[in-house]
């Protein structure tokens, strides 16, 4: 990216968008709109809900008359497949590509016009109804990444009833009680799921959970890997023969729903007691994520869209499904992982398919630069306009890897931080603002976030803090679903008036926003905060470094001490040399308080699914302590 047209000094190492970046952006003047919408928070939301189809308009945009419990376009009718899909039927997009699919080896592919989504879904729907599924009951999914777990979505939506999507590679336990916590009718699922060329049995999962699930009334099953599964008489039923009974077939209405009433339950694990129940509805999720897609990534009707996450996770929900398609955008979804079977596969994937933006995660970048630069060259990346990540923070040594090797320092980095609570993006740049690698910039129009300590004093700039919002957005969580008090408690008692979103960051004094960690990945050293994500980040910097993960150990003097484990990248062996190093290193980095204890080499670190490290594993090995619920992670 060029460094042109400074709009002022600013600290640190900055890149600047080039002229050709800032004449194809559909928003040249970021600053002018903030202002706006700072000014008129509820007109500049009016305003983009106005560019979306309601079968009633509202009467009020925001109530703010019992906080925590916010609603939005209140009084409005409205149905977020309407807008997904519905209304692109008139236009020009009815013949346009909705959706991409591949499959993990690459031998087969599947393309859905927006004409013909609306005749899968519609199907799925006629099924999901058939099964005595109606508005307001809940429907749990639990598929591999196949294009049916998008109809599915989509179809309980349309029909008004609320999805509970439970990531395809969950325990037992953990759907068992999903499940039985959202008192869920129905369960749609798979055979099995292909992973890295393995078969996650899918199905065999589902037969164990519902054995303590009295409220499942049916299963509907895709098949997938054509295994031989149990299929229980009266319960379980073929997709694949249910689409050729006339029940399926004909026209299916699209349920004309309160903009405040569910649209689906998603649940996030808490470092304490059990998963919470995040509930989002269809009215102002649907406006959030249509105008931030918009906006953030600058989509057009050109562009071929990419999120590498896995629908299962809140990502997948606002920005491979809802979002892209409320933006009637081509959207890719691939069955596979990044390095299966080769370190090449997602750039096959973006050259084959002509892919313009690439959204995905810092520990697959992370991942994919441990097996150098040779991969990505063998590809014609050139059709990338735009990159973006999301997760974590991003560490500046790979924030500058993926911007030149993936985007040959042409392609903005979109380094969005945002919440399965929020819904939708809250910290971000657009394509026209200056970059800072490893900072998510500033919030989005209309939002205002402030750093502040322990006692919700605001924290002064370049000072570590709770990051907390001040102002209510459309696609928020409207309450744990069931559950009012926790809500409360969890998000607005800490500091009372202000989201608190459980991260730490500091703000920089040109008003950059840098996320270090959630707050329970601060380590103490000696009085000292420290992010684990700044002692990566250190660590990663280092040539001979992949990947890094930091945890705090108990120190008879420090409080806290810390132990690293490091993974490192081709062509490098661990020996006690190399160990001794990386812990100089962090200390030149960050100054000798940050010195690890410790380095360990490992060969890999435990990850959930969606890719973050679970620090709380390390910390339960290395004590000797039980690791507690691991049916998130990865292996």
């Amino acid at each position: 990216m060029a460094k042109t047209g400074k709009p002022k000094q600013m600290e640190g190492e900055v890149y600047y968008p080039s002229e050709q970046v800032i004449a194809q952006a559909r928003l040249k003047d970021w600053d002018a709109l903030a202002e706006k919408a700072e000014k008129d928070l509820e007109g500049f939301w009016a305003e983009e809900a106005s560019e979306l189809e309601w079968f009633k308009k509202w009467d009020k945009v925001l109530d703010d008359s019992n906080k925590p419990f916010y609603k939005w376009f209140v009084g409005a009718k409205t149905n977020i497949v309407h807008n997904a899909i519905d209304r692109h039927l008139k236009t020009h997009r009815k013949n346009q590509l909705a959706l991409i699919w591949e499959s993990e080896d690459g031998k087969e592919e599947r393309t859905f016009s927006y004409y013909a989504m609306n005749r899968e879904v519609s199907r799925m729907a006629n099924i999901i109804k058939a099964m005595g599924v109606s508005k307001g009951d809940r429907v749990t999914i639990y598929m591999g990444r196949v294009p049916e777990i998008v109809f599915a979505m989509l179809a309980c939506a349309k029909i008004g009833a609320i999805h509970s999507v439970v990531f395809g590679g969950f325990s037992v336990d953990s759907l068992q009680g999903r499940i039985e916590d959202s008192r869920s009718k129905l369960v749609i699922t798979c055979d099995g799921a292909y992973q890295n060329g393995k078969i996650v049995e899918l199905k065999a999962i589902v037969d164990e959970a519902l054995k303590r699930c009295p409220t499942v009334e049916n299963v509907i099953v895709v098949k997938r890997v054509g295994q031989q599964v149990g299929m229980e008489a009266g319960r379980d039923h073929w997709y694949h023969d249910m689409l050729n009974l006339p029940i399926a077939n004909g026209k299916c209405p699209t349920e004309e729903m309160d903009a405040e009433d569910p649209l689906f339950i998603l649940y996030t694990s808490g470092s304490t007691g059990k998963p919470k129940a995040i509930l989002h509805t269809h009215g102002g999720y649907m406006v959030g994520t249509y105008s931030t897609l918009k906006y953030v990534f600058d989509v057009n009707d050109m562009d071929r869209w990419w999120c590498t996450a896995d629908p299962g996770w809140i990502t997948g929900h606002s920005y491979i499904v809802y979002g892209p398609m409320i933006n009637g955008v081509t959207s890719m979804l691939f069955e596979g992982g990044p390095a299966y079977p080769y370190p090449n596969r997602w750039w096959q994937v973006i050259e084959r398919f002509g892919i313009t933006i690439f959204y995905t995660a810092p520990t697959a970048i992370r991942g994919l630069m441990r097996f150098g630069e040779s991969w990505p060259q063998k590809h014609d990346l050139s059709s990338l306009r735009l990159l973006g990540t999301v997760g974590e923070p991003i560490n500046p040594e790979a924030w500058k890897w993926y911007n030149r090797v993936i985007g040959k320092e042409k392609c903005p980095i979109i380094d969005t931080w945002w919440q399965t609570e929020t819904g939708m993006f809250m910290i971000t740049p657009t394509p026209v603002v200056p970059l800072k690698p490893g900072s998510g910039t500033r919030p989005f129009f209309g939002q205002k976030a402030e750093i502040v300590d322990e006692q919700g004093n605001p924290a002064p700039d370049d000072t570590e803090g709770y990051l907390t919002l001040l102002k209510p957005w459309p696609a928020m969580l409207r309450t744990i679903y069931g559950d009012d008090e926790r809500y409360v408690n969890q998000y607005w008692s800490k500091y009372p008036g202000r989201y608190t979103t459980g991260d730490s960051a500091k703000r920089d004094k040109d008003g950059y926003f840098w996320i270090i960690g959630r707050v329970d990945d601060v380590i103490k050293v000696s009085g000292h905060r420290l992010g684990t994500a700044e002692v990566e980040s250190a660590l990663v910097s280092h040539p001979a470094v992949a990947e890094a993960a930091a945890i705090g150990l108990p120190h008879d003097v420090k409080g806290q001490a810390i132990h690293t484990f490091v993974l490192l990248r081709t062509g490098h062996a661990p020996s006690p040399e190399l160990a001794e190093e990386l812990r100089q290193h962090v200390a030149t980095h960050m100054g000798p308080i940050a010195r690890p204890e410790d380095v360990k080499f490992v060969d890999k670190l435990p990850k959930t699914r969606s890719g973050k490290i679970m620090r709380r594993v390390l910390k339960a090995r290395a004590q000797g302590l039980p690791e507690g619920d691991i049916s998130t992670l990865e292996e």
